[in-house]
């Protein structure tokens, strides 16, 4: 678990925040919703509590989306740029943080997989697949 203070950012900046530790989970959500807001085979998300967690800048450009039939899921996401940003489940218990959001190393790496069996069909583990330090050599 984390103690120390994160801070993460939206794509354009405009968007700042601040987490003061206490990140406990970090995992991998495969489910359909997440796919279809980060545009992956899954969300990388870290998850703390609302007191831990402060805007520093840029509210006022932070739209949320929240579908109706959900429980705890919702979105947010910067107005500008269109980077997801984090956001308070509908139970108002938890911040959600994307960790592509995240500017500062959390000190922790994920620890699970969830919704596997509503996971893409077309994903494949990173690990199979071929890496290149930089653009791959065309051929």
């Amino acid at each position: 678990m984390s103690e120390a203070k994160v801070r993460g950012s939206c794509l354009c900046g405009d968007v700042q925040y601040e987490i003061d530790g206490n990140l406990g989970i970090f995992q991998y959500c495969h489910c359909s919703r997440c796919r279809k807001f980060t545009g992956a085979a899954y969300g990388a998300n870290l998850f703390t509590r609302p007191e831990l967690f402060r805007w520093l800048s840029g509210e006022a450009r932070i739209s949320r989306y929240e579908p109706e039939d959900s429980k705890h899921f919702a979105t947010c996401f910067c107005n500008r740029c269109g980077s997801s940003l984090p956001w308070l489940t509908k139970t108002a218990k938890t911040i959600v943080i994307p960790a592509g959001t995240l500017d500062d190393d959390p000190g922790l790496t994920p620890s699970q997989n969830i919704f596997c069996a509503s996971g893409a069909d077309w994903y494949r583990p990173v690990e199979e697949l071929p890496q290149f330090d930089e653009m791959p050599p065309r051929k």
